[in-house]
């Protein structure tokens, strides 16, 4: 067999094997290109899922809003009426204050006013409020002062942990005061004293209580518990009437 044959023959059987191979990267191809689609619609479920999740807490975060606005609604108006009522309370004590005085005043049994500067303490116990706040009534309102006494009585019976029990001692010593029963009177304003140093009635009753043992005839008494008045509470009214008693004595 000629040269030129074989070489013929050597290249005709290898484009035959070419031919043969082909095939094989269109199907790899095809089985690439179904790959690809089924990726991409996975991809495209899950944004759709992640789109549905985020639209359903949205929802939820809009509503929880909703509801913290609505709560914090609720809460701003209660405050403002507790608010109201404890104002409203303050300047009650203060008017009771300013009448108490004035008949206190004009009974001359003691030359003393009122301070009325620092705060009131207020109890969370509706009912003591309400007994409290009756009995004030009866002064204010009524100036029924002998039934308020033993209204006070009752109170610190039933309440005797109440936070008002230093006001009621102050308010039985100015009512027995004003009926000229001084010994009763100085029993209450000495409990305040000796036994509620944090009450803001303090001043006051030491005043009163110095007063009364000044004209009692405890002259050296009196004088030493209107100085320590003086030394304790400096800028109160009371402390300025208990200098001006001094000079007096």
């Amino acid at each position: 067999m000629k040269p030129n044959t074989i070489l013929a023959a050597f290249f005709l059987v290898s484009g035959s094997a070419q031919v043969w191979a082909a095939p094989a990267p269109v199907s790899e191809a095809a089985n690439s290109t179904q790959t690809i689609e089924q990726r991409i619609s996975q991809l495209e479920s899950m944004m759709k899922t992640r789109n549905l999740l985020q639209a359903e807490l949205q929802q939820q975060l809009n509503m929880l809003q909703e509801e913290v606005s609505q709560v914090r609604g609720v809460t701003e108006e209660q405050s403002y009426k507790l608010e109201k009522v404890l104002q409203r309370q303050r300047e009650l004590y203060q008017e009771i204050e300013n009448r108490v005085s004035a008949v206190y005043e004009q009974s001359k049994t003691s030359a003393v006013v009122p301070d009325v500067t620092a705060e009131q303490a207020f109890s969370s116990n509706l009912s003591e409020n309400e007994a409290y706040d009756r009995t004030v009534a009866m002064i204010i309102e009524d100036k029924r002062y002998d039934a308020a006494i033993p209204e006070f009585q009752s109170f610190l019976k039933n309440f005797p942990q109440s936070v008002y029990v230093p006001n009621a001692h102050y308010w039985l010593g100015q009512l027995h005061l004003i009926k000229s029963q001084d010994d009763i009177a100085k029993s209450h304003f000495k409990t305040v004293v000796e036994q509620f140093n944090e009450s803001n009635k303090r001043p006051e009753a030491m005043l009163k209580l110095g007063v009364i043992l000044h004209k009692q005839g405890q002259i050296d008494a009196g004088k030493a518990l209107l100085n320590e008045l003086i030394k304790e509470y400096p800028s109160t009214t009371p402390a300025k009437l208990a200098t001006e008693r001094l000079a007096k004595m």
